[in-house]
């Protein structure tokens, strides 16, 4: 979805074109969909876990049905020394146990270094995309880098 700081409101929420179809062709490929995401924002007091589990809700409305299989968020500040924030790999770690992930097999998709630091520390490839923050993170620390979602997919699916 497009960044929002600190989204805590699902009127905020807005998928980028063209994402839907992307995760529809990695779901058909037998890929599991699950979304990572530090949300200090509820740590900050910004808006709580409720609010934020509405804009998780409009994401996957927005997206289709079926198509996320998974969300793993951490609440926590920068400072406070949990072990699930990224770049910290626990939330994949997380994810893996609950859906059957092979994470030799896996990848992260992300926009910002914390993104591909969390994939390279779980040991799954890394795709960085270039919307969002992505056009000024430093390519040299993907495996992978596409324009969009879209060309992502392609590069997973290439190489599967």
């Amino acid at each position: 979805m497009k960044d929002v700081d600190y989204c805590g409101d699902p009127k905020d929420v807005k998928v980028f074109a063209g994402v839907p179809a992307a995760l529809r062709r990695l779901k058909q490929r037998g890929f599991k969909i699950i979304v990572v995401t530090n949300q200090s924002g509820i740590g900050r007091g910004y808006f709580t876990e409720k609010e934020y589990r509405a804009v998780e809700s409009e994401v996957e409305r927005q997206l289709g049905n079926s198509l996320v299989d998974g969300t793993e968020f951490c609440p926590h500040l920068p400072g406070d020394g949990c072990k699930c924030r990224k770049p910290s790999p626990e939330m994949i770690f997380a994810a893996a146990g609950k859906h059957d992930l092979d994470l030799s097999r896996s990848f992260l998709v992300g926009d910002k270094k914390t993104d591909l630091d969390c994939g390279r520390n779980a040991g799954v490839k890394t795709v960085l995309v270039q919307t969002g923050y992505g056009k000024q993170t430093d390519q040299g620390s993907a495996d992978l880098v596409a324009r969009d979602l879209n060309e992502a997919a392609d590069l997973i699916l290439n190489a599967s």
